[in-house]
Parts: C-alpha cells; sequence; structure tokens
C-alpha cells in the first residue's frame, strides 16, 4: 500500500481532530486497488488512478469522501449522496462506521478503477 510522504506530512501539520477516521479511509481506499496513488490536491488528500477518483472533505468528527465525477462511476452506490451533474459524497462520523463500511467504499474505488481501464 504506498502512501505518500506529502500526504503523512500533511497528516503530521494539520493535527486534525477527525485525523482517525480519514486515516481508517486512507486505508480502505490505497488498499482497494494498488494502482492507486495520493496526493495533496486543494489542501487536502486526494486520491487518483488515471484521474482524481476523491478526496476528502473534513468536519471536526467525520470525514467526506468526494468523488469527483460520483455520477459516471458505474454501478449501484447506494452510500453516495448528491444529485450534482458529477459531484457525489459518502460520509462517516468515525472509524468505526468507515471499518464497516469498507467493502462498499472499495466497491466505488474499484469501480471506479475498471472503468478508466475500459475507456
Amino acid at each position: 500500500m504506498p502512501r505518500s510522504p506529502d500526504v503523512d506530512a500533511w497528516f503530521e501539520t494539520k493535527a486534525h481532530p477527525a485525523e482517525a477516521p480519514m486515516q481508517a479511509a486512507r486505508r480502505v481506499i490505497l488498499e482497494a486497488d494498488p494502482r492507486i496513488t495520493e496526493v495533496i490536491k486543494w489542501s487536502v488528500p486526494t486520491f487518483m488512478y488515471k484521474g482524481n477518483i476523491l478526496s476528502f472533505t473534513t468536519a471536526k468528527t467525520g470525514v467526506g469522501l468526494m468523488f469527483h465525477r460520483g455520477s459516471e462511476i458505474p454501478g449501484d452506490h447506494a452510500l453516495m449522496e448528491g444529485d450534482g451533474d458529477l459531484v457525489r459524497t459518502m460520509r462517516f462520523g468515525d472509524v468505526e462506521s468507515v471499518n464497516s463500511h469498507e467493502a462498499e467504499i472499495q466497491a466505488a474505488v474499484k469501480a471506479w478503477c475498471e472503468w478508466k481501464d475500459a475507456g
């Protein structure tokens, strides 16, 4: 599971109150597919494979996963919220919530990777 030193440094300097669920989500996302990379983009951790998959949105007690083109990811991803043209978000309040929805998060990330490989 490749981790970016820039993302490690972001966590070290931010000391964010929602670091625990963000780190849990980071692990789940990076474990979904070995081709995924992470960078700091738009001042937050962003996960990529053949484009931007998702970025963190944060609150004091949780983490949101903002899928930049979530409406286009093939398949039914029931945890994705939003009705805009592109963006969809999954929200998790704590580590337990992230961990209990690991399969759903990884399914969306894997669907992105498969879609990009097919295109």
